[in-house]
């Protein structure tokens, strides 16, 4: 496992950050022997958020923290502001506070390491916004904040404010990026750093030295080497067709064809080669991950160590022809 920093954090920061959307209350076994599994592999880092399961996830990785004694150790991705109740835009002042104070009590700690909004408002002020999470920034509750699925646009003017009013600014930000491009979102609110429209982003966060903590690293599944050119109708499963939806179009199959050609050559597995693109990018990256158990997640590990070159990163992402 390698580790990285996050200003402000004051811990070690895993780049690989375990999700807890497989965790249930009603398999709790089960649920604590994946989070010992990844903890054991290195793990020092999780995903969660307000949404997830209406609280069941928050409130599983809670119960293990208290059991294994571990908090310390643990940083904490958090997000908030999700639709939900029936309302499509919750990015307020009111709804931030409520979703933080709820999301403490479910985990049962004082703290969230890493508090990002789970989408945002272009319609809202970033005024009210900036300020609302100094506030709790201040109390300790959060100790870095930073936006989930917002535009870098919007996260810079939330920075401009914050250096005019003399406030903590965004410092994290959490959109998608993967070798795959997303051609489609694949849920409301979605947005992506991955392939050629995402380089202008990816070039400010760099300019800013901001840390970005990507999900959908291994393209919802796409990288699973399930889905193929002439398969596509065949799948009915939910997340199966959301990934279709989202990934399954040609430029991405050349992708993934000369994935699993790299991957055939080192010994490796495509997902593997994916997760190795992920992070040997320039970028600051910690990638999501979404494992369902401690083989899956030391696969992950394995990719952390392996070097890819310039030219094998442009060759697998269509922009070479040859490495």
């Amino acid at each position: 496992m390698r580790y990285g920093e996050g200003a402000g954090v004051g811990k070690p920061i895993s780049r690989l950050v375990q999700g807890t959307i497989m965790l249930s209350e009603g398999a709790l076994d089960k649920s604590f022997a994946l989070l010992d599994a990844v903890y054991e592999l290195g793990c020092r880092a999780f995903d969660t958020g307000h949404s997830y399961g209406a609280g069941e996830k928050e409130r599983v990785l809670g119960q293990w923290l208290h059991a294994r004694g571990v908090r310390d150790d643990i940083v904490i991705l958090d997000k908030g502001a999700h639709p939900e109740y029936g309302r499509p835009k919750r990015v307020t002042p009111e709804d931030i506070t409520a979703d933080l104070h709820e999301s403490l009590e479910r985990l049962g700690i004082d703290f969230i390491d890493l508090y990002v909004l789970h989408r945002d408002d272009p319609d809202v002020p970033v005024g009210p916004i900036v300020e609302t999470l100094n506030e709790h920034h201040r109390a300790g509750k959060i100790k870095v904040f930073g936006g989930s699925n917002w535009a870098y646009e919007r996260i810079r003017e939330a920075n401009d404010y914050a250096a005019a009013h003399g406030l903590v600014p965004f410092t994290v930000s959490s959109p998608n990026f993967s070798l795959a491009e997303q051609f489609r979102a694949p849920w409301e609110g979605c947005l992506t750093v991955s392939g050629p429209g995402g380089e202008e982003a990816r070039a400010w966060y760099r300019s800013q030295g901001m840390p970005l903590f990507t999900w959908s690293s291994l393209a919802g599944g796409f990288f699973s080497d399930r889905f193929s050119r002439t398969n596509r109708d065949t799948f009915t499963a939910s997340l199966d067709t959301i990934c279709i939806n989202a990934y399954c179009y040609e430029p991405n199959f050349q992708r993934l064809d000369r994935a699993r050609e790299l991957a055939h050559e080192r010994g490796l597995t495509v997902p593997q080669i994916a997760m190795a693109y992920v992070l040997n990018q320039p970028d600051d990256i910690f990638a999501l991950v979404g494992c369902e158990n401690g083989e899956e997640f030391r696969q992950n590990t394995a990719a952390c160590d392996l070097t890819l070159t310039p030219q094998e990163l442009a060759w697998l992402d269509l922009r070479g022809d040859t490495r």
